[in-house]
């Protein structure tokens, strides 16, 4: 999207809803590093939809508003003290958000619920005085129930910020409108007992009968056209209200992970223009609920774009807001925030504004240790990191025969361990020059692998959850040191993965064996196709296929035109699985 769009953008918004508030706190990223692989959940949604409307002057800086962390007193409206009590527990939520134990900082996961808990409340006071809709980023958690939390919802936001409504006197009618793809059991069950307050629903799924909720439940897959007629029948159920809660579900799209609805992004939001239309005038607050897919953000995103302008919007399928917001932060580290800092030397303050220095203290000839921290700093790494546990960081720097090392160290239970270590050098690829990674590894000595988080081949332990964050890290290294892009080798299956996106094999036929796995194992999970892999039982025309990890890059400038040869050899190739040895022993 150019800038004359964006400025048409800005234009819009200033005549229509200046008004709307968007409720958003960086907290709102869950501290969880392996709640991608167990839900499928980005954890980093609000801040991509943040980052994106920002970024398009949809929403203007002083629409966003910054939440505070709920009160218990507020909680305990709706949940009991003993459930509250139980939220201490590290189990408890382990259980809730389906990770692990060891995954869980409990003051740094509740601070993010509660955080999103008193948005929500917020969000309610705020719309009911402008009349105007406001939308949080994080909410929505309708499967906490007054003794019991589940499916990622540790306590019941719309519950509690009608509680609060009520101890302050409000004693309008109250409509909560479900459109998440799985039904609201906890809400229900929080208020059946207040009789102002109606509940509609649209699922996918049954849940057993619910009290006091018109509920609809549709078929799998039942599409834009199904969804939005059951969406008319339950709009006309839906009483004049003077408050309105709207789950606007990120998980009814087709393939997502645990919803069954199967809709388009387009027919989500023709579903919240529907609603905007039916709730002019009326105050109210949406909420995304669910999404596990990998376009949920763009849902979320398309509803704050649709209330600040009034129309549908639509984002580009390349769209990358996390390579977006890391340009930008790039584009400021400059001496104003440095001087700022008062932490670096004139000779550091000069390598980062790119003077040349041949001091040994530079890393890649350019970085110095303050800077490399003062960067993680400024692009969130170090604030994610320290809500894992870490602090008392010291970047060091190295020589090696592959490369220059650096290493991010942090301090836990009196020794010095290694988060971070990157081998880097220059290298030539035909007549460019690129940044050539040798090693690249993110260590979380706090975790452990077990059956839910199993080890991967090569893995020595779980990683930060921070590999999109290093990857886009990686580029801009590459930009500052005026090289024509990035390369490395992916020894394993799953690190060409998790890079898929923004690098390919300089060989197209290697290139072409890549997408081929994915094409024809598309149904089998990544780790089962990487221990096959390793354990030589990934079959190729029936044939041992064998990993040979060839250099993988990100041009710059236009990769080579070779998409016919990729596509002549995917055509000549089929891959399949044999089983475990312990399962072909049991055939035998």
């Amino acid at each position: 999207m150019g800038v004359f769009q964006r400025w048409i953008n800005s234009l819009q918004r200033r005549w229509v809803n200046a008004n709307v508030g968007v409720w958003y706190h960086p907290k709102y990223r869950l501290p969880l590093t392996t709640i991608e692989h167990s839900a499928q959940l980005e954890p980093r949604r609000a801040d991509f939809v943040a980052w994106y409307l920002f970024k398009q002057r949809l929403i203007a800086a002083e629409q966003f508003q910054r939440p505070e962390r709920i009160s218990y007193r507020d909680l305990g409206r709706v949940h009991s003290h003993a459930y509250l009590e139980s939220l201490t527990n590290p189990d408890n939520l382990a259980r809730i958000f389906g990770v692990e134990r060891w995954d869980v900082v409990v003051d740094e996961l509740i601070s993010t619920v509660r955080l999103a808990c008193g948005g929500t409340c917020a969000a309610a006071k705020r719309s009911l005085r402008t009349k105007k809709p406001n939308i949080n980023l994080m909410g929505g958690f309708h499967h906490a129930g007054p003794e019991s939390g589940g499916g990622l919802c540790p306590v019941n936001d719309i519950a509690v910020s009608i509680a609060q409504l009520r101890s302050e006197g409000f004693q309008g009618m109250i409509s909560v409108l479900d459109l998440d793809a799985h039904p609201p059991d906890g809400t229900s069950a929080c208020l059946r007992d207040d009789l102002l307050v109606w509940q509609g629903s649209i699922s996918g799924t049954s849940w057993g009968e619910l009290e006091r909720v018109d509920e609809i439940q549709l078929p799998e897959n039942s599409g834009d056209s199904v969804v939005l007629e059951a969406l008319e029948h339950l709009l006309a159920l839906m009483p004049k209200s003077d408050l309105v809660y709207v789950i606007a579900g990120g998980d009814v799209l087709l393939d997502d992970h645990m919803g069954t609805l199967g809709m388009t992004i387009e027919g989500a939001q023709k579903r919240d223009m529907k609603i905007m239309k039916a709730l002019d005038g009326v105050p109210s607050v949406w909420l995304p609920g669910g999404g596990y897919h990998p376009a949920s953000w763009k849902v979320l995103a398309n509803t704050g774009a649709l209330l600040s302008l009034e129309q549908m919007h639509y984002i580009p399928s390349y769209e990358d807001p996390m390579k977006s917001y890391f340009k930008s932060v790039a584009s400021t580290l400059y001496l104003s925030d440095i001087e700022d800092e008062n932490f670096l030397t004139e000779d550091d303050i000069a390598e980062l504004m790119g003077a040349s220095t041949i001091q040994p203290k530079h890393y890649m000839g350019f970085y110095t240790k303050e800077g490399v921290e003062y960067s993680l700093y400024k692009y969130g790494l170090l604030h994610h990191i320290r809500r894992l546990g870490y602090d008392h960081f010291e970047v060091e720097f190295k020589n090696t025969a592959n490369g220059e090392r650096l290493r991010l160290y942090s301090e836990l239970r009196g020794e010095q361990e290694v988060l971070l270590e990157v081998i880097l050098q220059k290298t030539r690829l035909s007549t460019e020059d690129f940044l050539y990674v040798h090693w690249l590894t993110l260590r979380h000595p706090r975790a452990h692998f077990s059956d839910k988080r199993p080890k991967l081949p090569g893995q020595e332990m779980p990683g930060l959850g921070l590999a999109k964050e290093a990857f886009e890290l990686l580029i801009i290294m590459a930009k500052r040191l005026n090289l024509n892009g990035v390369m490395y080798r992916p020894s394993w299956y799953h690190v060409a993965y998790a890079a898929r996106q923004r690098y390919r094999f300089v060989d197209p036929i290697e290139q072409a064996h890549f997408e081929a796995i994915g094409r024809d194992l598309e149904d089998v999970q990544l780790s089962e196709i990487s221990h096959a892999i390793n354990e030589k039982r990934l079959l190729m025309n029936g044939e041992v296929f064998i990993w040979k990890a060839g250099q993988s890059a990100h041009w710059f400038t236009e990769p080579p035109d070779d998409r016919v040869l990729i596509d002549e050899e995917m055509e000549k190739v089929t891959f399949t699985l044999l089983p475990p040895q312990d399962d072909q022993a049991k055939t035998d």
